[in-house]
């Protein structure tokens, strides 16, 4: 009777081809030049506004100045249409379909903006397992704030839950709210794992449903 609360990119999707075009669209748009994966994913994890303030200063502009109101919607808008840069991880279908068949409840908590997440999610066909997926828009504070997962954790309606996500914004959120972290280690981090705050570790998806079955509550 778990609830599994799921952050999204990094940790169920590669993101960062579909973020890193969208980004370079709205830049090159504007005559700014692209910039390479590796700048722009260093951008992701913080959500959407952070991405857009990082793309601006890096093009010399004022991050908070009057071109991020234009930028950010143009951004959101591809974000929603754009999605074939969005691919699952190995293995992640298979083990949310044995999570879902042991009575696990799942729901997404994501610093992206909840249409574009919604519409990734759809994209790579994941629909199905989440009843609950809120974005970084979706309440008046993001991530690593943890109202977003104490939100998605009511709304599942299950006393016990377990986090699971890639990146320090994901173990600071664990923290935060009180939840032990499922760290995956092949997403966005910078740190190394065993710098990180986390009770399990996992690389490949196939090891979750197990973990999940022989969790041991206090």
């Amino acid at each position: 009777m778990t609830a599994l609360i799921f952050d999204l990119d990094g940790t169920l999707i590669d993101s960062a081809p579909a973020i890193h075009a969208v980004s370079n669209a709205v830049l090159t748009a504007r005559g700014y030049p692209a910039l390479d994966m590796a700048t722009v994913r260093s951008f992701v994890g913080k959500g959407a506004p952070h991405l857009v303030r990082c793309l601006l200063q890096n093009a010399g502009e004022n991050p908070d100045g009057p071109l991020f109101d234009p930028l950010y919607a143009d951004l959101v808008t591809r974000y929603e249409t754009e999605v074939e840069g969005n691919t699952l991880y190995p293995g992640v279908v298979e083990a949310l379909d044995t999570l879902a068949a042991m009575g696990c409840a799942m729901a997404v908590a994501t610093n992206k903006p909840e249409r574009p997440a919604l519409a990734a999610i759809r994209h790579v066909g994941l629909e199905r397992f989440f009843p609950v997926i809120l974005g970084g828009d979706s309440l008046p504070t993001r991530k690593p704030d943890p109202g977003m997962v104490h939100a998605a954790q009511a709304r599942l309606g299950r006393d016990r839950a377990l986090y699971v996500g890639d990146s320090e914004v994901d173990a600071e959120t664990a923290v935060n709210a009180g939840l032990p972290f499922l760290l995956y280690t092949e997403g966005y981090r910078k740190t190394p794992v065993e710098k990180m705050t986390h009770q399990a570790a996992f690389s490949d998806f196939s090891r979750l449903p197990a973990l999940v079955k022989g969790w041991s509550w206090p």
